[in-house]
This record gives structure tokens, C-alpha cells and sequence, in this order.
């Protein structure tokens, strides 16, 4: 039986997107699963990427998050590897920039079975080429795969896994712990909420083998939705509860793959992901960084950056911009996203030694960099804080939104006028509007409002900034209470 995975989309309910194929877990069965993944290896090798070297089987690197369902998808995407005749690699329940990382170094594809921050009952998988992230053009090319399947190999017993090879988990680690410098955090204390983290082990075995004082905190057994652009209000009191505990310097989290990153000052207060990124560029010594529409406009402000490129939304975007930075000739190409997922496109310099570009989503290397920052200008994180230029975002989140339905909403402002009329009584008057990801408002005050439909999740996002925390948050509750209203 052959089918086409725009087709599989639609039958399924399991949508595909550069972020992956997503959707609920129960839907996300072992020939959807394996249907998918058929098609991505059946593009690289039209494409001329993936290809058998003297007729040798090449690897398939595969790992996964901690939720319930990974286990089994992980299975079905063994068993589409091995039936194309490649050689899975079971990397096991490891962050998703170590499995790219080991794709990277073996020059294989990497698959990563994983729903980031959406809740358990919901799962996915993000494919990476052998070069990297899946781009736009991927994702078309992949859609039009018409794939062949035997019905008759799918049962309720679903499909073993290899034996689990430790080598990604190793690498990844030691990629830091080689390249900083010895005892480099000696002196810092930082607590780690590890909750369901995938990264949570790694985390402790990076940051004390760099000499830090490490307490782990808040270890789940069930999965924890965390999500670093919309943090939840038990993890904001989390955070601020063990700060007045334990005085720790610094509290460092990620989402439940560990590719974006969470990190709350010595007062328990979570850093915005897109300050974060401009604080992680500057000890990095970034010569050019790309970031979505949606970040803080601290960045241009700062005047620390001498070349910024603004994209869509989407860590593909991100990497593109960063792809054409380095062909301009920028030799310290970072991008980073409003998550505080941190991505590299140069080999940098750290006190000598290389640190190996990384052009995927990296929770450990802005942690660390904001961590050496701080310690290089004898100031805690609140006062590289204070030290920016004072601009505030905040962002929320209508969950269970159609994309078709949130299409509608941005229609609806295609004029001025409309934009005035619905949000006018609470932010003034328009002074621009930039539509290259949804609809992004600056209005008369410099105070900006930003929405658009979830790229990955049945989602309707909404960000916002402004000059003071305090107005932020009233115009992301106004903005809220306006878009609610919208949705009936």
C-alpha cells in the first residue's frame, strides 16, 4: 500500500511541520510513525544526502523524551530505518541537541521522538539530516514522499528497540566539559529543577563536573508540561520559594527535551528566553545573531551586535538567517528564539579552545554562557538584567485553538482601522505593522503586540512588550481578555 504524507496528515491527524510530526499519542500509531519516518529517509536518499557508502549500511541515530509513548514510537521508527536496509542506533532517553550532536559528528541522519513542552498525552518526532535541522524546502520535499506499507507487520506488540549504545549521551557531555575551563563555575551555587527533563542527569554531570555547588530540585516520575516561553504560575513560586530557601546564584531548567533552556536569577526570578539570548550572545563574543520578529528589541538597543537579522518564527527560520550570516562573512554566528532555544553556526573560541558549531536548539550553552558572564563581571544575573535596556515581554497562550480559526482572528486586521478599533481603547494609536510571522503591532507608545497561530500545537500565541514589567503584563492580560472575547 502506498501512501503520500500529505495525505497520511489528513487521514491521521498527526500534522507535519519542520518542527516535526506531532499530534496526540493514541493517533501517533506504529504505522503512522513508522509511515513518517519512511518518508523523511526516502527523501535524503532523491535528495542525494543519504546514501549506502561502498554498499555498507549507514546509522540511524534515534532517542527520546521521557513521556509515556516515546518508548513505543521509538520502536516503530527503529523498525522504518532497519526495513530500508540502515542501522539503527538507540541513543536512549537523551536531550534532542545530543542526538543532532551525534548525527552531526557521524555524518547520519538523527530522529528524536519527542513533544517538547505539550502535554503527555500528546507526542512527536523531529527529524534532523544529516547536515542538520530539516529546512522549509525539507518539509515540502518530504510532504510529496509517497510511501509503500506492509499492514500485515503492525501488532499490539509493537516493535523492540536495539540495545541502548551510550555514545551520544557521552559526547554531549564531554562537549562541554572539555571545551570550558576546568573549576570554571567553582564557587557558583545553582539549583537544578529537574522535574521530567530528559536533560536532567546531564545537567547535574555538566555543571558540577564544571566545578559548580548543584542541588537538584523538584524530581517528577510523571511527566511535567514545562514550557520556557509560557511559564506556569507553580514554577514562577517554585522558583522564587527555593531562591529565599538556599541562596543559590542561579536556578537552571529546561523543557521536557532539554533543547531550550530556563534559567531564574539569585531571586528565583525566570529569565525571558529572548534576554536570556542577548545576554548568551555578548559572552560569546557574537559577531552576528538572528532571532525571530517576536523577541525584545533589547537587542537592537543594546548596540553590542553588528550585524541582527530578524526572521519567522521557528528554529528553521533561525537557522537559515544564521546560514546566510556566515556566507556575508560573520565569523560568530549565534540565533536564538524567544523559548531560549540558542543555536551556533560558527566554531567558537572558548579560552582557546574550539567549541563545535551547533545549529540546533541547545539548553546547556547559554546557561553556561550567562553563568561565565556573570562571573567575568563580578555582577549577579539581576544586575546584568538591569543593565539592558529596559524592554519587558511577556507572552501568552489560547490553548485548544484551531490554526484555521486563529487564521481568521489575523484576517480580520488587515487595516489599521480594525487594529485601532479592537485594541485602540488599550494601546493608542499604530505606528507600523511588520506581518512577516502573524501580525505584529508597534503602536504610537513603542509598546508592541504580536499574534499568530502556533507553528507546532493547536495553539494561538500572543507576545507582547513594553518599557516597565508592570505595563507588559497589563497589556498581555488587556490583549488576552481582547482575543478571548474573539474566540466566542
Amino acid at each position: 500500500m502506498g501512501i503520500k504524507i500529505n495525505d497520511l496528515m489528513q487521514q491521521s491527524g498527526v500534522k507535519f511541520g519542520t518542527s516535526g510530526a506531532r499530534g496526540l499519542a493514541e493517533a501517533m500509531t506504529d504505522q503512522v510513525c513508522y509511515t513518517y519516518t519512511k518518508g523523511f529517509l526516502q527523501y535524503l536518499e532523491a535528495s542525494g544526502e543519504l546514501k549506502k557508502v561502498n554498499g555498507a549500511s549507514r546509522s540511524v541515530a534515534i532517542a527520546g523524551d521521557l513521556r509515556p509513548s516515546t518508548g513505543r514510537i521509538m520502536g516503530a521508527v527503529a523498525k522504518a530505518a532497519a526495513d530500508m536496509g540502515y542501522v539503527p542506533v538507540n541513543c536512549g532517553r537523551i536531550p534532542s541537541p545530543a542526538v543532532a550532536l551525534y548525527g552531526l559528528q557521524n555524518v547520519c541522519p538523527a530522529i528524536m521522538v519527542t513533544g517538547s513542552h505539550i502535554p503527555a498525552d500528546r507526542n512527536g518526532i523531529k527529524f534532523n539530516k544529516c547536515t542538520g535541522e530539516i529546512l522549509k524546502f525539507d518539509e515540502e520535499q518530504i510532504r510529496e514522499q509517497v510511501v509503500d506499507v506492509d499492514e500485515s507487520i503492525f501488532t499490539d506488540a509493537g516493535f523492540a528497540l536495539p540495545e541502548e549504545d551510550i555514545d551520544a549521551r557521552i559526547d554531549y557531555v564531554r562537549r562541554y566539559l572539555r571545551t570550558f575551563p576546568e573549576g570554571c563555575l567553582q564557587g557558583t551555587k545553582i539549583g537544578i529543577y529537574q522535574h521530567s527533563a530528559v536533560g536532567r542527569d546531564a545537567l547535574i554531570e555538566i555543571f558540577s563536573g564544571l566545578g559548580a555547588d548543584v542541588t537538584p530540585l523538584g524530581f517528577s516520575n510523571v511527566f511535567v508540561p514545562v514550557d520556557t516561553e509560557a511559564i506556569r504560575p507553580e514554577d514562577v513560586a517554585l522558583a522564587r520559594q527555593w531562591a529565599a530557601e538556599n541562596r543559590f546564584d542561579a536556578i537552571i531548567s529546561t523543557d521536557g527535551d532539554s533543547d531550550r533552556p530556563l534559567i531564574a536569577d539569585e531571586n528565583g526570578i525566570w529569565l525571558r528566553g529572548d534576554v536570556a539570548g542577548i545576554l548568551a550572545a555578548k559572552y560569546l563574543g557574537a559577531d552576528s545573531a538572528s532571532t525571530p520578529v517576536s523577541c525584545n528589541t533589547a537587542l537592537e538597543k543594546c548596540g553590542w551586535f553588528k550585524d541582527i537579522r530578524r526572521t519567522k518564527i521557528g528554529s528553521p527560520f533561525v537557522v537559515a538567517s544564521m546560514i546566510d550570516a556566515t556566507f556575508a562573512g560573520h565569523k560568530a554566528v549565534v540565533g536564538y528564539e524567544a523559548n531560549g532555544g540558542f543555536l551556533t553556526n560558527s566554531d567558537l573560541d572558548i579560552g582557546g579552545k574550539g567549541l563545535r558549531a551547533l545549529p540546533t536548539r541547545d539548553a546547556v550553552l547559554p546557561v553556561l554562557a550567562i553563568l561565565l558572564l556573570s562571573i567575568k563581571e563580578r555582577k549577579p544575573i539581576s544586575r546584568l538584567l538591569a543593565e539592558l535596556p529596559q524592554r519587558f515581554t511577556a507572552s501568552d497562550r489560547i490553548p485548544d485553538f484551531p490554526t484555521e480559526e486563529s487564521k481568521k482572528i489575523i484576517e480580520r486586521f488587515n487595516e489599521v482601522s480594525a487594529i485601532e478599533e479592537a485594541f485602540g481603547g488599550a494601546f493608542g494609536k499604530v505606528e507600523s505593522i511588520d506581518r512577516t510571522d502573524g501580525l505584529r503591532v508597534t503602536f504610537a507608545s513603542s509598546e508592541i503586540l504580536h499574534m499568530r497561530p502556533s507553528g507546532n500545537a493547536p495553539e494561538f500565541r500572543c507576545y507582547n512588550e513594553a518599557g516597565s514589567e508592570k505595563r507588559v503584563l497589563e497589556m498581555q492580560r488587556q490583549a488576552m481578555e481582547i482575543l478571548l472575547k474573539m474566540k466566542g
